[in-house]
């Protein structure tokens, strides 16, 4: 029978059963994935919620195009050398500067207000892409800005989330220099540490005329698959109609718009 005799009721059939096949398969390798890449048969089927007979038939056809492997000794399932490779290929495209453009774009538009990313330079955090709305807040910050550990929302995020003993140096010495107005704004004990503790538990950090005179902002972090901190979104107005408390309304659209870029990075979303 040639295709053309085949009843076109017939044909959506097999092509909606195609489509429910692939989308099976698709959801037995995500399912080895989000099961740490390695899993036995029933721990997968559970996962999955199908049958460990129809798995079974899945990963045959997985195995067969080498996304998926079994160890022979075990005979648990492992994910195959071309997954490897695609995961691989998704990686090299995971980047924070391509990845959160479009975020600040939506942040601009939806909140009206001057939007930017920031990553961890030489000299302390700086920005790399810049989004102002049609009314601009006028500072004196711009692409290439390196930004206040200590006294800017876009610092106490990196100082908070990166734990590495550059980034402590780099508020340390600025501590220390600091004049005593500004010094008075953190904790006398553990200024510091209390700092990070507070951005840590807020998942976020906030700012109100600290790094500049009549400038407010919020800051939230971007995570690679690894789990580390590769950038930062920031979102800040003048003080007078911005909001940033957290968990205010500016605070919640930046940290959702940083959680869904860390996702397309590759960090695992939250359930």
């Amino acid at each position: 029978m040639n295709a053309a005799d085949i009843p076109p009721a017939a044909r959506v059939r097999e092509r909606r059963q195609r489509v429910q096949s692939a989308e099976t398969g698709m959801a037995v390798l995500k399912g080895l994935a989000r099961l740490g890449g390695r899993a036995s048969l029933t721990a997968l089927a559970a996962h999955v919620g199908e049958s460990p007979a129809k798995v079974h038939r899945y990963l045959a056809s997985l195995q067969e195009e080498e996304l998926v492997s079994q160890d022979a000794g075990s005979q648990h399932y492992h994910l195959g050398p071309e997954a490897i490779q695609i995961g691989l290929a998704a990686m090299r495209q995971a980047d924070p500067i391509r990845v959160a453009e479009p975020a600040l774009v939506r942040l601009r538009e939806q909140l009206e207000v001057t939007c930017f990313l920031a990553v961890m330079g030489n000299k302390g955090p700086t920005i790399v892409r810049f989004e102002e709305p049609g009314l601009p807040v006028t500072v004196n910050v711009r692409v290439g800005s390196v930004l206040s550990m200590l006294w800017s929302a876009t610092g106490r995020v990196f100082l908070g989330f990166v734990d590495e003993t550059q980034v402590r140096a780099m508020a340390e010495r600025e501590l220390a220099k600091a004049p005593a107005e500004l010094r008075v704004q953190l904790d006398a004990r553990e200024p510091i540490d209390a700092l990070q503790r507070d951005v840590r538990a807020a998942g976020c950090a906030a700012v109100k005329d600290t790094n500049l005179r009549g400038i407010s902002a919020v800051a939230a972090p971007l995570h690679d698959y690894t789990g580390r901190v590769c950038g930062v979104l920031t979102a800040l107005g003048a003080t007078g109609g911005f909001d940033p408390k957290v968990g205010g309304p500016i605070a919640r659209a930046v940290c959702r718009e940083a959680t869904a870029a860390s996702v397309l990075l590759g960090q695992p979303a939250r359930t």
